[in-house]
C-alpha cells in the first residue's frame, strides 16, 4: 500500500533548512534536498514545497518529526486512498499542532462521537458550538497560514520518494 502527499515548509529561519531537510530524509529513509525560495510574508525567512510518496501515515511522521522545530510553519497532507482516510497536519509557533481526517472528497471528516461531544457541551453552555466547529475544521490554523499560503503560490514542487 502506498499514499502520497504534499509538505508545505510555509515559514522557517534559513538556519533551520538542513535541520528539516535532515529531519524529513528520517521519516522517508532516502535524502531530501528541498528547494527554498524566500517567503514574502515573513521577510528574512524562507519556504519549500515538495511532494512525497510513502507509507500510509507518512504525513503524521514528518509532522511529528518537524514540531520539535517550534519556530517554523507548516502543513503535511496525504491524500485518500480506496485503503485509508487522507490526512491534513497542520503546525504553527502560537497554534500548535492540528490534524484532520481528510475524505476522498477533500473535506474534513469530522467523527460522530466529536460532534456529539461538541453538542452536549454547548447544551451545557460549555462552548459556544460554531467556535468549536471552527476549531475542529482547523479555523484558526487557516486563518494564520493564509498570508503563507497565498505568498507561495507558483513556488517550485518537488517530488520524494520514500525508501521501501
Amino acid at each position: 500500500m502506498s499514499a502520497r502527499g504534499v509538505l508545505y515548509v510555509h515559514s522557517a529561519q534559513p538556519a533551520l533548512c538542513p535541520h528539516i531537510e535532515w529531519a524529513v530524509a528520517g521519516v522517508l529513509g532516502v535524502p531530501v534536498d528541498l528547494t527554498w525560495t524566500p517567503q514574502p510574508a515573513a521577510p528574512g525567512h524562507v519556504r519549500a514545497q515538495a511532494e512525497w510518496q510513502g507509507r500510509p501515515g507518512t504525513a503524521a511522521a514528518i509532522t511529528s518529526s518537524l514540531m520539535g522545530w517550534q519556530r517554523i510553519r507548516f502543513e503535511v497532507t496525504e491524500d485518500a486512498s480506496p485503503e485509508a482516510d487522507g490526512s491534513r497536519h497542520a503546525y504553527t509557533p502560537a497554534l500548535g499542532a492540528f490534524t484532520a481526517v481528510i475524505g476522498a472528497s477533500g473535506d474534513i471528516m469530522i467523527p460522530e462521537d466529536r460532534l456529539r461531544s461538541a453538542m452536549l457541551l454547548a447544551r451545557q453552555g460549555r462552548v459556544v458550538l460554531e467556535e468549536e466547529l471552527d476549531r475542529m475544521l482547523g479555523r484558526q490554523w487557516d486563518e494564520e497560514l493564509e498570508s503563507f499560503r497565498y505568498a507561495g503560490e507558483g513556488a517550485p514542487v518537488r517530488w520524494l520518494h520514500a525508501a521501501v
